[in-house]
C-alpha cells in the first residue's frame, strides 16, 4: 500500500506537509493551556495571557486552509490509487486465459474490481487521518516533554509497546475471520449473479422458491461469519479503550502524586500539561485500535487483489511475433486437447490443410470436439500435443493479441452490451464512419429493422440486446464481423437457436459474410452446412469422416446416418 501511495510523491509529500501544520493546535494547544494556568497561580500579567490567545487564535485559524490542501491532495491520491488498481485488474483480466474466466464466477470478479478497490480507498480514508494526528501528536508530545519535564518520558514509553502488543496479539484472529467473511460474501455475489442469469428458467418451471433458498443459504453463512467478525472487533474496542482510559488516569494520577510529594519540580500547568498530552495520546492510540477492524477489511481486500494481479493462468502473447496481416490458410498436425480433470481428450490427433477462402464445416454429436476445434484456433486453449500453423507460422510463436484483429466469431448466442446499435457493431473500432457501419448491417440483413427503429443507429437495445429478437441480435452480431472485415470467420451454430423466418435472413447474411473468406462453421442443422467447400465428421475428438455434402451423402457413413435422421425428422 505504501509503494502505491509513493507513485505520486509530490502530491503525498504536500499532503504531509499540510498535515503536520493544521495538527500544530493539538499538540501546543496544551502548552497554552499550562501557560496560561500558571500565569494565573502565579498572578502573572492579563497582556500574557492575551499574547497567548494570539498565538492559540493563529494556530486554530491556520488549520483550515491547511485542512483544506491536505483533503485535496491526500484524497487525490487515493481516489488515483482506487482508478489505478480498477485499471490493473481490468487490463489483467483480459489478459488472463480463457481458462481462468471459465473457472471464475463473473459476479466474484466483478466483486473484486468494486467491493474490494472500494474497501482499499476506504481504509486509506479512515486510517491515515487518525494514523497521522497520532503520529504527530506523540512527537509534539514527546518533544515538549522533553522540553519541560523530561523525568516523565519514560511513562509515555509504556503506552506505544501495550498498544502494538493489542494489535499483534489480535492481528491473526482478525486476518482468519475477514478472510472467511470476504470469502462467503464472493460465494452470495456468485449466487445472486446466477440467480439473475437463471430468471427465465426458475420462472418457467416454478422454483422460484428454490432460487430464494439457494440465496437464502450463502446470506445465512454471510451474516454467520459476519457476526463472528463483529463480535471479534467489539472485543478489540473495549479492550482497546479500557486499557488507554486506565493509562490515562495513571498518568494523571501519577503527575499529581510527583506534584503534591515534591518528587518532582512539578507545577500544577505542568501536571495539566502532563495528562493532557498522555490523554491525547491514548485517545489517538485508541482511535487507532479501534480501526482496526478497517484496515483488516481493507487489508484483506487486497489480499483479494491480488489473487486476481499475480494469477499464474496468463495468455503469454509479450515478445512474439506480431501479426500484421493474414491470407488465411490454417493448418492442423497432430492436435490434441484434454481440459483439466477430463479422463479423455476433447480432441485426439486431429490434422487438416484448410485453404485461403475456403468453408470447412464441423459437425457430430455433442461432446464430439467441435467447439474446442473452435477455441484452438482462437488460441482460447493450447494443443497438449501436435501444433497449429497460421500462414505457415505456429500459432505458438504469434502474438494471437494482433492475431484475432483478423479473426471475427459469431456466437449461438449473441452478445451485445448496453449501449446503442452503433456502439455494438462498431465495438472497437474508432475508425469505422457511418456508411461502413450501415453498409454491414445491408449485408447482415439488419437495416430494414434498424431504419425502423425509433432512434435508428442510436437505438439503445438493452442489457445483453433484451430489447431485440433473437434473429436481429443475431443479425446485429453478423454485422459486427462484417464490419471488420476479417480474413477468418468462426461460427459456432450460429442459426440453430432461431426460428425459420429469421434463420432464413441470417443464413442470407452468413452467406455475404462467408465469401472469400477462411470460414470454419460449428452446424447441428445439416441443412445450413450443404454448400461448405468440406464437412468434416467428429466423434469422440476424431475425425471419422470429411468430404463435400454429395461426397458423404454417397459414402453412406456417419454423416449419411446424421442426414437420414434430420430429414425423417423434417
Amino acid at each position: 500500500m505504501f509503494r502505491l501511495l509513493m507513485r505520486r510523491p509530490g502530491r503525498m509529500l504536500l499532503a504531509v506537509t499540510a498535515f503536520t501544520v493544521k495538527e500544530i493546535p493539538l499538540w501546543f494547544l496544551p502548552v497554552v493551556t499550562a501557560a496560561i494556568i500558571d500565569l494565573v497561580v502565579t498572578e502573572g500579567s492579563v497582556t500574557a495571557v492575551l499574547g497567548w490567545l494570539a498565538l492559540a487564535v493563529v494556530l486554530l485559524v491556520q488549520n483550515y486552509p491547511n485542512h483544506i490542501l491536505y483533503t485535496r491532495n491526500f484524497m487525490t491520491v487515493v481516489r488515483d490509487t482506487g482508478a489505478d488498481l480498477r485499471n490493473a485488474l481490468a487490463a489483467r483480466l483480459q489478459s488472463l486465459s480463457i481458462g481462468y474466466h471459465t473457472r471464475m464466477s463473473s459476479s466474484i470478479v466483478q466483486n473484486k474490481l468494486v467491493r474490494d478497490v472500494e474497501n482499499v480507498e476506504l481504509m486509506l480514508q479512515q486510517i491515515t487521518h487518525p494514523l497521522l494526528s497520532a503520529t504527530m501528536v506523540l512527537i509534539g508530545a514527546v518533544t515538549m516533554t522533553a522540553i519541560t519535564v523530561p523525568q516523565f518520558l519514560p511513562v509515555y514509553a509504556l503506552a506505544v509497546p501495550i498498544a502494538i502488543g493489542l494489535r499483534a496479539g489480535l492481528r491473526r484472529r482478525s486476518q482468519v475471520r475477514n478472510e472467511k467473511f470476504r470469502r462467503e460474501m464472493e460465494s452470495l455475489a456468485a449466487r445472486v449473479g446466477e440467480m439473475a442469469s437463471l430468471m427465465p428458467v426458475t420462472r418457467a418451471h416454478g422454483l422460484e422458491q428454490t432460487a430464494v433458498s439457494r440465496v437464502a443459504s450463502s446470506a445465512a453463512n454471510v451474516r454467520h461469519a459476519g457476526l463472528h467478525l463483529d463480535m471479534l472487533n467489539g472485543h478489540v474496542a473495549s479492550i482497546s479503550w479500557v486499557t488507554m482510559q486506565l493509562l490515562g488516569v495513571g498518568c494523571l494520577v501519577l503527575a499529581a502524586t510527583f506534584a503534591l510529594t515534591g518528587i518532582l519540580p512539578i507545577t500544577a500547568g505542568e501536571v495539566v500539561l502532563l495528562s493532557t498530552y498522555f490523554a491525547l495520546l491514548t485517545q489517538g492510540l485508541t482511535q487507532l485500535m479501534m480501526l482496526i477492524p478497517v484496515g483488516a477489511r481493507g487489508l484483506e481486500s487486497v489480499r483479494s487483489i491480488a489473487e486476481v494481479l499475480e494469477e499464474p493462468d496468463v495468455e503469454q502473447n509479450a515478445g512474439k511475433q506480431e501479426v500484421d496481416a493474414l491470407d488465411g490458410r490454417l493448418v492442423l498436425e497432430n492436435v490434441s486437447h484434454r481440459y483439466p480433470e477430463a479422463e479423455t481428450d476433447a480432441v485426439q490427433e486431429v490434422s487438416l490443410d484448410i485453404e485461403p477462402g475456403t468453408t470447412v464445416a464441423f459437425v457430430g454429436p455433442s461432446g464430439s470436439g467441435k467447439s474446442t476445434l473452435l477455441n484452438l484456433v482462437l488460441g482460447f486453449v493450447r494443443p497438449a500435443s501436435g501444433r497449429i500453423l497460421l500462414d505457415g507460422v505456429d500459432m505458438q510463436r504469434l502474438d494471437l493479441r494482433t492475431a484475432r484483429r483478423f479473426i471475427s466469431v459469431v456466437p449461438q448466442e449473441s452478445v451485445l452490451f448496453e449501449g446503442t446499435i452503433r456502439e455494438n457493431v462498431a465495438y472497437g473500432l474508432r475508425d469505422a464512419d457511418e456508411e461502413r457501419i450501415v453498409l454491414a448491417l445491408r449485408d447482415a440483413n439488419a437495416w430494414q429493422f434498424v431504419e425502423e427503429l425509433p432512434d435508428g443507429l442510436d437505438t439503445v437495445v438493452g442489457e445483453r440486446g433484451a430489447r431485440l429478437s433473437g434473429g436481429q441480435r443475431q443479425r446485429l452480431a453478423i454485422a459486427r464481423a462484417l464490419v471488420r472485415n476479417p480474413r477468418i470467420l468462426l461460427l459456432d451454430e450460429a442459426t440453430s437457436a432461431l426460428d425459420p423466418a429469421a434463420e432464413e435472413l441470417v443464413k442470407e447474411a452468413l452467406n455475404r459474410l462467408m465469401r472469400d473468406r477462411t470460414s470454419l462453421v460449428v452446424a447441428h442443422r445439416l441443412s445450413t452446412i450443404r454448400q461448405a467447400d468440406r464437412i468434416v465428421v467428429l466423434d469422440q475428438g476424431r475425425i471419422v469422416e470429411q468430404g463435400t455434402h454429395e461426397e458423404l451423402l454417397e459414402a453412406s457413413g456417419r454423416y449419411a446416418e446424421m442426414h437420414l435422421t434430420q430429414t425423417d425428422l423434417h
